[in-house]
């Protein structure tokens, strides 16, 4: 290979890599961007994922409040807020990015295909947490909150001093790290139905292999919500039943996508309705073949029919 031969290929390769930089500066600074934003009020922004704890505390204890029990631990805590809420205000810079950069490379009809489920999937995942933070995390927090034991009323129960208050002290950040945990678990377990359309659109799976494995995925989904959510049954069974509901709803998703390949390899003529109802041809027995022996102790074959009648 000649010396121009090598810089016209390796044009293209440092044009790519360029852009890929630029994307990805373009991607950092929307971050960082959305990151300052959210510190600046991480304080409201706190406040609103601490609702759901705060309105069982109000009902139990008529206060709500939470601690920390580090220097740092402020400090710390709208570092993570503010990285948390920065990512989700850059997540359609970051995905618009991302589209740029590998639409160049698809064909009109891959377009079309791949930018529907670009779409979907940052609405899924809002659907997700939603679901979490406004259904989920009420109820684990009730679970929870009931083995508070405060004291007065444990006292008026065993009618006598030896009653000990139990009060829940719950830090800053073990709280974050909980809300965080159900919000990102069930945003991503939301995306499973654009997971399995698009391998099913990439021809890795069908509807079929989806439907034989279906005992296989319930083992598979209760190991699941038994790790990412609290040791409550009630959190599981909604982790469970949202999991397994997304697992059907990409099964009808994925029998869509292989009857629409079914068209399509039908209509360019790889797909033959003949070959499928043309019956299988009638098996025909073949002749018997038996050895008689003669009186000269020699071995003579004689072939027969389906009667036994020699031929």
């Amino acid at each position: 290979m000649s010396d121009s031969e090598v810089e016209s290929s390796a044009a293209p390769l440092i044009e790519h890599l360029a852009e890929l930089r630029n994307r990805l500066i373009r991607s950092v600074l929307a971050f960082v961007v959305g990151m300052l934003i959210c510190y600046s009020i991480s304080t409201p922004i706190f406040n609103f994922l601490a609702s759901p704890i705060c309105t069982q505390l109000i009902e139990a204890t008529g206060e709500c409040g939470l601690i920390f029990t580090g220097l740092q631990k402020g400090f710390t805590t709208a570092l993570r807020i503010s990285m948390f809420g920065g990512f989700i205000l850059a997540f359609p810079v970051i995905g618009w990015q991302l589209w740029q950069f590998v639409a160049p490379g698809l064909y009109k009809k891959e377009k079309g295909a791949f930018l529907p489920f670009l779409l979907a999937s940052p609405v899924l995942f809002f659907i997700g947490a939603s679901f979490a933070f406004y259904a989920v995390l009420p109820l684990a927090f009730d679970f929870f909150l009931s083995y508070q034991n405060l004291g007065a009323e444990g006292a008026e129960a065993l009618d006598g001093p030896a009653a000990v208050g139990i009060t829940f002290l719950g830090t800053i950040d073990e709280y974050l790290g909980l809300t965080m945990k159900f919000v990102l678990a069930f945003g991503l377990t939301f995306q499973l139905p654009v997971l399995m359309t698009l391998l099913a659109k990439a021809g890795m799976l069908n509807a079929k292999s989806l439907t034989s494995t279906r005992k296989y995925a319930i083992v598979a989904i209760l190991g699941l919500a038994a790790v990412i959510t609290p040791p409550d049954v009630i959190t599981q069974i909604i982790m469970f039943t949202v999991i397994y509901g997304l697992y059907e709803l990409s099964i009808i998703l994925v029998r869509i996508v292989d009857k629409k390949r079914e068209a399509q390899l039908r209509e360019d003529g790889f797909y033959d309705d003949d070959e499928e109802d043309t019956p299988a041809p009638a098996k025909v027995d073949e002749p018997i073949v038996e050895i008689v022996e003669d009186d000269d102790d020699d071995f003579e074959a004689d072939a027969f029919d389906d009667d036994n009648k020699p031929t």
